[in-house]
Order: C-alpha cells, then sequence, then structure tokens
C-alpha cells in the first residue's frame, strides 16, 4: 500500500447494499479500513445511529439508500452513492440534493478505492469532490445519459456549477456539523 491509500486505511467505513457479493468486493477492495457491512435498510439504519463512521457507502434500490443518505449527512457522515439499477440522472441529482458527496456507478466498483482515495484527497483540501467525479467520470455519464442529458435540468446543473465549492448537499451537511452550529455561518 503507497501513499495513495492514506485516505482509506485505518477508517471506519459503512457499507450498504442488498448484494452480500458487493458487499464482500467492497471489504475486499477497501483493505486496511475497517468495514462494517448491512444488507438491509433497518440494520443499517441502526449502525448509522450507534457508530460513528468515517464514510458510508450506500447502494439506493433495495436498501432505501437515499433515506440512509439522509440520516448520515444529519450525522455528518460523508457518503458516496453507489448503484447499478439507479444509475440515471434524477437519483444523481437526488444524491446531490440530498449531501451525498460523491455518486458512482458500480461499473467502477474495481476502482472504488483509488475513486475514493481521490474524492477524500480533494475533500481535505477544500476542493469539490462532485467537480472531480465529473472530471472523471463526466464521458461515462454522457455516453450513458445521452450527450445533452443535462439540458432537461439546465436551471439545476447551471446553479450546481456556480456552487461546486459550497453545494447544496454541503451546506446540508454542515447544517448538521455539530462544531458549526451555533456559530452562525
Amino acid at each position: 500500500m503507497g501513499d495513495s491509500d492514506s485516505y482509506i486505511k485505518g477508517k471506519h467505513i459503512l457499507a450498504v447494499d442488498d448484494e452480500e457479493d458487493v458487499l464482500e468486493t467492497i471489504e475486499d477492495i477497501l483493505e486496511g479500513a475497517v468495514v462494517d457491512r448491512a444488507r438491509d435498510y433497518d440494520t443499517a439504519s441502526r449502525k448509522i445511529q450507534d457508530n460513528i463512521y468515517d464514510l458510508a457507502i450506500l447502494d439506493i434500490m433495495g436498501v432505501n439508500g437515499l433515506q440512509l443518505l439522509e440520516e448520515t449527512v444529519a450525522k455528518g457522515i460523508p457518503t458516496v452513492m453507489l448503484t447499478a439499477h439507479a444509475v440515471n440522472p434524477e437519483a444523481l441529482m437526488t444524491s446531490i440534493r440530498k449531501g451525498a458527496i460523491s455518486y458512482l456507478p458500480k461499473e467502477v466498483l474495481s476502482e472504488l478505492d483509488t475513486l475514493l482515495n481521490e474524492l477524500l484527497d480533494a475533500r481535505s483540501q477544500g476542493q469539490p469532490p462532485w467537480r472531480l467525479l465529473f472530471d472523471k467520470l463526466g464521458k461515462y455519464f454522457d455516453e450513458r445519459f445521452g450527450k445533452d442529458w443535462k439540458e432537461k435540468d439546465m436551471a439545476f446543473w447551471s446553479d450546481f456549477s456556480r456552487t461546486y465549492q459550497i453545494g447544496k448537499g454541503i451546506q446540508e451537511r454542515l447544517q448538521h456539523d455539530p462544531t458549526i452550529q451555533g456559530k452562525g455561518i
């Protein structure tokens, strides 16, 4: 393991997916991290309430991942959505609105450790992880959704591109950050 693994190594991560093989793969890929696993909403929700995590990785379908996202954001847990069946512009926009730091298709699961390290590195340096995501996977989204996929929701994407630094998701996370609450920020 090199320096590129430093953001994952030793982290306490919650991985939620209804498919056991996906959870096993995540755990294998994130070697060096402590990975708690959950296969359903109720188990994941209890773990979110009872533990402190450095990161959560949530499937969307089958585990009510968007509801879990609200719970992780409320606890200040940086959260990455990882999905196969909900790879669509609406789920992507909802993930952004609800405060996820990234949205990854399961097709990039084999690169999860590298992507997470890059996202967490960008985040630690005050750079928006979403910019990194679109730099890395913008072509994938264009191919998957169609070249002009953002035009349908131009107001959202226009506003989002102007506010990468303090996007809606970051604002939502800050509202739940106990170190900031009550400071008039």
